[in-house]
């Protein structure tokens, strides 16, 4: 069922029954994924060259993983659906120590906007944060007047410049977002459709934390290393997880930590990194996920496998296709770590976008709850 065709930048001072969500159980690792050909890592020195997608390849990929029309024509939020006041419930029973963990970088100028990087920046930079009124003010008196000694301060920011939700108005298939909506609802106004103020009270569920690169025998995927299905069923399989409607799903690749070691986020922002294989778009369709985030630049493996003229293949098709809410630049280093110790790599996930509304994207602090 298809939906009908229809036609960042922040300042601001700082009883409901619902049926059981299903389990998806790791396959037999031998079993070949539905319409997906085994292919050799890329870390073996046997690698052979993969195909490049083309436009056609997009096509058919989106005609295969289409959900426009699934929640009825008017619906904006996707595949956050798919969680249920039920999968809240179960989540909140997951907290067990009360630990929580952050998952955000601060935002400051320490960020990783501006490193040296073969991708346009687009504008994007790191936070500006400019004080309105300082401790200096009101220690010299010319405040008095207000009656009140105190500091104030805002912030100048790219939605998107540090730990952020793609939102469902971010990326297009040709003219068309998320659930058929035209891409003229996108205007110098904001997005008229899917802005990320509608999933204000969505980003809540269980989380699964999938550490790739340790399942693996890494501290770090190379760049280019695309993550197949076969890999993310391997990492569940050995953190005994198993996957469920609804749920939130972190991957860790390293990335992220490895530019924190070196002091440089040179090379991070556009630059090759190990990521999401196009592949695995059978699996967000198979786990039938809210959400999936990680801790790269773009959640997809770079370089793109791709014809010129395709940029993140991936993207074309989670967000505008499927409706995924797609998360990056998220820092697992403290989550990674914690769940090596307890064995535990399921918590209460938290972590709701800021609604400003028509806005494509969001910072956001997200909250691992064990």
């Amino acid at each position: 069922m298809h939906a009908s065709q229809r036609g960042g930048c922040m300042v601001f001072p700082v009883s409901v029954i619902v049926a059981s969500p299903p389990t998806f159980r790791t396959p037999s690792l031998r079993a070949r994924q539905p319409g997906i050909k085994e292919r050799t890592h890329p870390m073996s020195a046997n690698t052979p060259a993969r195909k490049k997608l083309t436009r056609q390849d997009l096509a058919e990929a989106a005609e295969t993983y289409k959900n426009w029309g699934k929640w009825g024509p008017d619906d904006e939020i996707g595949t956050l659906n798919y969680t249920s006041p039920e999968d809240i419930v179960a989540a909140a029973r997951l907290v067990k120590k009360g630990k929580v963990i952050s998952l955000a970088l601060n935002y400051d100028e320490k960020g990783p906007q501006g490193a040296k990087s073969n991708y346009p920046a687009l504008g994007r930079i790191n936070p500006l944060h400019v004080m309105l009124r300082t401790g200096t003010d009101a220690y010299s008196g010319v405040l008095d007047k207000r009656g009140i000694r105190a500091s104030d301060d805002m912030v100048i920011m790219p939605l998107q410049c540090g730990t952020q939700w793609d939102g469902l108005g971010h990326v297009f298939y040709e003219n068309s977002m998320w659930n058929g909506y035209d891409c003229r609802e996108v205007t110098s106004n904001g997005a008229q459709k899917c802005g990320i103020e509608k999933t204000k009270s969505r980003m809540v569920g269980r989380g699964v934390f999938l550490d790739v690169a340790r399942a693996l025998g890494r501290d770090c995927l190379e760049d280019g290393y695309g993550i197949t299905c076969a890999d993310l069923d391997l990492t569940a399989q050995k953190q005994g997880v198993d996957m469920k409607r609804g749920d939130f799903v972190v991957v860790r690749t390293g990335q992220l930590e490895k530019c924190l070691t070196r002091g440089s986020w040179d090379g991070y922002p556009g630059g090759d990194a190990p990521g999401m294989a196009f592949e695995t778009l059978e699996w967000v369709q198979r786990t039938e996920l809210a959400a999936l985030a990680t801790d790269t630049w773009g959640a997809e493996v770079r370089p793109n496998d791709t014809e010129p003229g395709i940029t993140q293949p991936w993207h074309w098709i989670t967000i505008p296709i499927m409706g995924m809410t797609m998360g990056e630049i998220f820092n697992v280093k403290e989550l990674a770590e914690d769940c090596a110790v307890d064995g535990v790599y399921e918590y209460l996930f938290v972590a709701p976008a800021l609604p400003i509304t028509g806005a494509v994207g969001s910072p956001v602090n997200p909250l691992a709850i064990k």
